[in-house]
């Protein structure tokens, strides 16, 4: 492997370390699909009681579980997308991935007859909050510690480095040198145990590709976004002028910062992640 590809291997998993954290346990569910599975806790008390959670790369549904003890009264709808977190992959073991997940997660809303849930979304599953609530099928979005565009979040555009994680994605899967650095790297992951190496490429890919900026105006749900800061105020500073900045084309958008923080902020600040996200749902 050559110098080159060894900073671009470097730079794809600072992407992937970035976004992936969190475990949970696969459940059973009556919905059928070959790209996520589903399971609902909780009882909903009445209309706009429907709340729909999708972690991010890796993840399973376990990082919510803080949530669902602390926001009684809420019928919550767990997304695990087959290959994270000791799932087969399934459908998702090649080709694109976001949308068509994106697409069966709206199917799962059509067949259970919800109403315009709430949907949230951490990391990559704030990517898949955004494409759902440009269906229109969302009362209302928050998004956690994620730009529109990927790359972002490691400082890149959907233009540079996704051309990057297009030669990288085939360079992980493709060869064996490839796969034993992805296959290390999801070792050493928080919460990416028995993730598939190529379905994380596959993401990886996808979302050094997304940039859903320039579609914010046309989300008619409101947005809201929590993103994590750490305790260096300089460095905190420079965190919400990159999302103020990304998320400035949707009109009222509302960010909130909370810290310190790192990636996991419902894991690192459960407390106070649960109240923002409890004034997101009754506001």
């Amino acid at each position: 492997m050559t110098n080159g590809m060894d900073r671009r291997a470097l730079l794809l998993g600072a992407l992937a370390a970035g976004m992936m954290a969190g475990s949970g346990t696969a459940w059973a569910a009556p919905f059928a699909s070959r790209r996520i599975a589903m399971n609902v806790r909780g009882t909903a008390a009445g209309a706009g009681r429907d709340v729909l959670l999708i972690p991010g790369l890796a993840s399973g549904p376990g990082i919510w579980n803080g949530v669902l003890g602390a926001l009684p009264g809420y019928r919550f709808h767990l997304v695990h997308v087959r290959g994270f977190a000791g799932l087969a992959p399934e459908a998702n073991a090649s080709g694109a991935l976001l949308q068509p997940i994106a697409d069966e997660i709206a199917r799962y809303v059509s067949a259970s007859g919800l109403k315009r849930p709430a949907i949230v979304g951490h990391s990559m599953g704030g990517t898949l909050a955004m494409l759902l609530g440009l269906k229109n099928i969302a009362s209302r979005v928050m998004v956690v510690d994620m730009l529109p565009a990927g790359a972002g979040m490691v400082g890149g555009t959907a233009s540079g480095l996704g051309f990057l994680a297009d030669q990288l994605s085939g360079y992980l899967t493709g060869t064996a040198a490839g796969r034993r650095y992805l296959a290390e790297m999801v070792a050493q992951a928080p919460g990416a145990k028995g993730s598939d190496p190529d379905v994380i490429a596959n993401a990886l890919r996808d979302l050094a590709n997304v940039d859903l900026g320039p579609q914010l105006p046309r989300l008619p749900a409101p947005l809201e976004v929590v993103y994590a800061v750490g305790s260096d105020a300089q460095q905190a500073a420079a965190i919400t002028s990159r999302f103020r900045a990304a998320y400035a084309p949707k009109k009222n958008a509302l960010l909130k910062a909370i810290g310190p923080s790192g990636h996991m902020v419902m894991g690192d600040q459960p407390a106070r992640f649960n109240a923002a996200l409890r004034d997101f749902l009754t506001a």
